[in-house]
């Protein structure tokens, strides 16, 4: 299982390589454009079967009738598929990797999402340079997320979460939209500001403790390092994986970034790279430096809230008519409000606020996902994504010129407005309850108010979905409409994943939860099982 997990971290910069050197001449095809794409296909294809064959080799909880068998207990919670070889002997620094229940539902996810990209783009390519570099850069961009989720020491960890920037920033700046230039930089100065100063405080841990290696780290549980140095580690850390997230008011970049990137962009800078973030504090804040965290747990809880609700007004705003608002804007602002549950549910440092933190990560990777896929279709079939342009002007009414499409964006907002029943739920719940019970010695008054100004976020939240829909989907409509392009095939398969993965979260949480629970409840206890 290590060696599957290496080639997993491995085999999309090998495949990146390829995608840069000319095709053999049993594989050029008639066009040497789809042929580059149909490679990029292959290998995130195969980067996902072997994250599907990890997954069913993942040593998941036993059972009780296991149990009763008198079988050997398993342990989930332990890190799994691990290697570790010395790096730089001299810094201490090794290639440790390694998965539990927390970073495999983000590893699976990875892949997943990159190749519904890929299936995408070989159908729908974005108006822009070669393909070439196009599939190199995306290939690029999954390994270091993959890496991010992966690798088990800090060092490692910082360079993993660097690398995405550069393919993200040219992935933006080459085929993305109108003010794309300003995007890309925009993106790349605010992330890597934050990269720094969030290096600083790992390399302040890792000298203070005299070790960079995570598992140990976590182990330790902060017992090597002194308040003061928690603290200060925790203030820098906090800072980069909060740009990352995005968290309020770090979060500008975000709005400007996903709507001038393509949609594939779109797709993997919500559906993943925003998770490396929060993965970040569970990883990282909360069981190696626990003092430090505790301390700025009420300041993280307070900005959490604030985003939700910041980011339901935004997104009120431009669902307005006459607002000018554009859809993919929309959906971006409303990652401000659902990652705000992320980081409410970490905040709360509980069992129940964390296992909703890490559910409501992946369901919001597979609804928002979704959405911009979406989106991105809409605006290839009405040259815009300008919400009084698809409510009025055309007589866009999706239930009567394209109903499949209609229906599904119907779909993805009441999934991400949380209705019972869709993986939407439970994530936003779970934190709440986090926060009705915080963890010992935080504020409970303080956590209450948190929890019902969050409260009033998922209200908002349905509020201005719900316009998006009425306006979009019910919205004037002229006696004979033009006609549009339903749902095409390759969007039918490039969907439906996603539909079904949110349908089954919802129904069947246990899934996610049992994989999640045991690896938290020992990261709580200081690394005991």
């Amino acid at each position: 299982m290590q060696f599957l997990l290496a080639f997993i971290v491995v085999a999309p910069l090998v495949g990146a390589a390829a995608a840069l050197l000319p095709a053999p001449p049993g594989l050029k095809g008639k066009n040497p454009d789809q042929a580059v794409l149909r490679h990029g296909m292959v290998v995130t294809g195969a980067i996902l079967i072997a994250a599907i064959i990890l997954a069913l080799g993942f040593d998941h909880p036993q059972t009780l009738d296991s149990a009763r068998a008198g079988e050997t207990p398993s342990h989930p919670s332990k890190m799994q598929a691990t290697t570790d070889i010395s790096w730089i002997p001299a810094l201490d620094v090794r290639i440790h990797l390694g998965i539990d229940g927390i970073s495999l539902p983000l590893l699976v996810l990875t892949a997943l999402l990159t190749f519904l990209c890929a299936l995408y783009s070989y159908f729908k390519m974005p108006t822009g340079p070669s393909p070439k570099a196009f599939v190199a850069l995306v290939l690029v961009l999954e390994s270091g997320t993959l890496a991010t989720f992966a690798v088990l020491d800090l060092l490692l960890f910082f360079l993993a979460f660097e690398m995405v920037l550069i393919p993200m920033y040219f992935l933006i700046a080459r085929w993305g939209g109108a003010q794309k230039q300003a995007a890309a930089w925009k993106f790349i100065l605010y992330t890597l500001l934050g990269s720094v100063v969030m290096l600083l405080g790992l390399l302040l841990i890792g000298l203070k403790s005299g070790t960079f290696d995570m598992v140990a780290l976590a182990t330790d549980n902060g017992r090597g390092l002194t308040t003061s140095v928690q603290v200060v580690a925790v203030l820098a850390i906090g800072i980069g994986l909060a740009v990352k997230t995005p968290m309020w008011p770090l979060h500008s970049w975000l709005p400007d970034a996903h709507t001038a990137a393509p949609t594939i962009g779109s797709v993997l800078l919500a559906g993943v790279l925003l998770k490396m973030g929060t993965y970040g504090f569970v990883r990282i804040a909360i069981p190696i430096a626990p003092d430090g965290m505790h301390t700025f747990a009420p300041y993280l809880a307070a900005f959490a809230v604030v985003g939700i609700i910041y980011g339901s007004l935004a997104c009120l705003a431009l669902a307005r008519k006459g607002a000018k608002g554009d859809l993919k804007r929309l959906i971006a602002y409303s990652s401000v409000g659902h990652m705000g549950f992320v980081l409410l549910g970490i905040a709360s440092m509980t069992p129940t606020g964390v296992n909703g933190a890490l559910f409501a990560n992946i369901a919001h990777g597979l609804i928002t996902g979704l959405l911009f896929f979406l989106v991105g279709a809409l605006k290839d079939r009405y040259g815009t994504a300008d919400l009084d342009t698809l409510a009025g002007a055309t007589g866009a009414a999706l239930y009567g010129r394209a109903p499949r499409l209609g229906g599904l964006l119907a779909f993805g907002a009441v999934a991400s407005l949380g209705l019972p029943g869709l993986a939407g739920f439970w994530g936003e719940m779970l934190t709440m309850f986090g926060a009705f019970q915080p963890a010992e010695g935080l504020s409970r008054p303080a956590f209450l108010t948190f929890m019902v100004i969050a409260g009033i976020g998922t209200l908002l939240t349905a509020a201005y979905l719900l316009v998006v829909v009425r306006r979009v989907c019910m919205g004037e409509q002229r006696e004979t409409p033009e006609p549009i392009a339903d749902i095409q095939g390759y969007e039918f398969a490039a969907w439906t994943p996603l539909v079904a993965l949110t349908v089954l979260a919802g129904l069947w949480p246990a899934v996610l939860l049992g994989l999640t629970d045991p690896a938290v409840q020992k990261l709580l206890a200081g690394g005991k099982s």
